[in-house]
């Protein structure tokens, strides 16, 4: 499944009438998605970007209401996909929600998402707490909704994020019984990866690095990961030898993650800085 169908980009006539973007714009959102399918997280960001700035434009053609909205969406997005840190990578998701909320348009229907990229960056500002709060009330919202079969791959992925900040919260075992439930709901490859690294992680946090090594070889298993996901099986998988005192191959795998990060990833991702500090603990040769 690509970035463009997860994200629910508009691609009718009817979705443009309701107040999505108009086609010329539509068209470089759908390039903007591309980009970021290959891993251009950079460039997608910039193609973004420059709609955004058309679209502010005195001269730009189209007034659409949503135009603005899915393209500063889009570039925030790329930023998170990058992994670029810094103070303004929140405000990046705070504005768009803030004007989701404030409006039932059409991109009204993507607050949810925009909501759960915003506890992920919570996660990544060391702020977990936060994050579960925002993970729990997305979960909270899709219940309201009563749209299981609909909502199901969104309620996963929140599930997900739910299990992540537990993790960093040093709950292992509410995160591991997440991942257990939900791994047999999930059809898609993103979605059981997801999940399969969330269960490595939460049985490495337990100290069940047998079990964490076997899970992290059912991950890798799955199709090549999607670019955003660059690295971050054997970066488990390498914590898992690590914690079983296999220094070498734990530092080979943890090698050839940060190989797998530095071929999409800004130098400042969080999964890039896990592994040094992984590396770094490694026992020397």
């Amino acid at each position: 499944m690509t970035y463009l169908s997860r994200m629910g980009v508009a691609t009718s006539w009817v979705a443009w009438a309701g107040g999505a973007p108009a086609p010329w714009h539509r068209a470089a959102l759908i390039e903007t998605y591309a980009l970021m399918e290959e891993g251009r997280f950079e460039d997608a960001e910039a193609r973004a970007r420059a709609l955004v700035a058309a679209r502010r434009s005195r001269r730009g053609r189209d007034r659409r209401p949503g135009t603005v909205w899915y393209a500063a969406y889009a570039a925030a997005l790329a930023v998170r996909a990058h992994g670029r840190q810094g103070p303004s990578v929140l405000a990046e998701f705070e504005a768009p929600i803030a004007e989701a909320e404030r409006t039932y348009d059409f991109h009204h229907g993507l607050l949810l998402p925009a909501r759960l990229n915003r506890a992920w960056v919570l996660i990544d500002e060391a702020r977990p707490a936060e994050a579960e709060a925002e993970a729990r009330d997305v979960l909270r919202a899709l219940a309201r909704r009563a749209r299981p079969a609909e909502d199901r791959q969104r309620e996963l992925s929140a599930l997900v994020c739910l299990g992540h900040t537990l993790c960093e919260q040093g709950r292992h075992e509410e995160s591991e019984t997440i991942a257990r439930h939900s791994l047999p709901r999930a059809d898609e490859d993103h979605l059981v990866r997801s999940l399969r690294i969330l269960l490595v992680r939460s049985l490495s946090g337990l100290g069940r690095h047998e079990e964490a090594l076997a899970q992290s070889s059912e991950a890798q298993a799955l199709p090549e990961p999607p670019p955003y996901a660059a690295g971050h099986v054997e970066f488990r998988k390498a914590t898992a030898l690590h914690g079983l005192g296999r220094a070498a191959e734990a530092r080979a795998e943890a090698g050839r993650a940060l190989a797998a990060c530095e071929r999409y990833l800004h130098p400042t991702h969080p999964r890039i800085t896990a592994i040094h500090a992984l590396l770094s603990r490694i026992t020397p040769r």
